[in-house]
């Protein structure tokens, strides 16, 4: 039986042997985590091709393909990816329990909220994507000039634009993660982004520009969330910028 890897504490040592050991075994998990997730993917292949087809006009929902090996290496690649996701979780927590000894035990916590915070966030950013940014940007871009096109869609491009839209809304939802990382590292305080809101309203339209999408539905279905999560994460600051005026308080009044 394999035995699974073993947890270094903050203050335990180790030679070099034994990290390299630690590593290999967690990417094998890693390794073995991600090929039984592409087992489950494959195995619901035909579910999850429904399930994206779903964004596609009625007249689309069977696209073409136009090569012999075509079908099989675009239905890999999607179980490929959705295998991954399956197995991010465990991924993360392997990176994670490997880097976790070199950080003391209360910041070890803060950052395993932080990245509960950004697994949940990034799940509720695909489920957004998949419910309205997808099918906004498809029936847009399939109609759009209609009157001069034979429009027919192709399923590698179809099925990678999906992923791309998939995971663009996913990464916006990771922004107030990120400011409140800048918060706490002091790189940004509470009162700067409330005095330069008018500023990170136009970093935030920046970088729904920048993001993956040709259109520009899905540029602005992507843009609204991010001023709100930007509004959000600014309330965020301040909360976080009192708890800590108020323990720094109680901790001289103490001292």
């Amino acid at each position: 039986m394999p035995r699974l890897p073993r947890r270094l504490a903050h203050d335990q040592h180790a030679d070099i042997v034994e990290h390299l050991d630690e590593l290999r075994t967690r990417l094998v998990v890693c390794v073995v985590a991600v090929a039984a997730g592409f087992a489950v993917a494959y195995t619901l292949h035909g579910q999850l091709l429904d399930a994206l087809g779903r964004a596609l006009p009625v007249e689309h929902r069977h696209p073409i393909t136009l090569g012999v090996a075509e079908p099989f290496v675009t239905t890999m690649k999607l179980c490929l990816v959705a295998g991954f996701g399956l197995a991010l979780p465990i991924v993360l927590w392997q990176v994670w329990s490997y880097l976790a000894p070199a950080f003391q035990r209360h910041v070890q916590r803060t950052l395993a909220a932080f990245v509960a915070a950004a697994t949940l966030l990034f799940a509720g950013g695909v489920a957004f994507g998949y419910r309205v940014a997808l099918p906004a940007a498809v029936h847009f871009l399939t109609a759009y000039d209609e009157q001069h096109y034979t429009i027919l869609v192709r399923a590698q491009d179809y099925y990678s634009f999906a992923i791309m839209v998939l995971a663009a809304v996913g990464l916006v939802f990771e922004l107030p993660v990120f400011i409140i990382g800048l918060v706490r590292l002091h790189v940004l305080s509470a009162a700067t982004l409330r005095r330069r809101r008018r500023v990170g309203h136009a970093i935030v339209a920046a970088l729904a520009v920048a993001l993956p999408g040709v259109d520009p539905v899905t540029t602005a279905i992507e843009m609204v969330p991010l001023f709100l999560l930007f509004e959000a994460s600014i309330w965020l600051a301040v909360l976080f910028d009192h708890r800590h005026n108020t323990a720094r308080k109680t901790s001289t009044a103490l001292t």
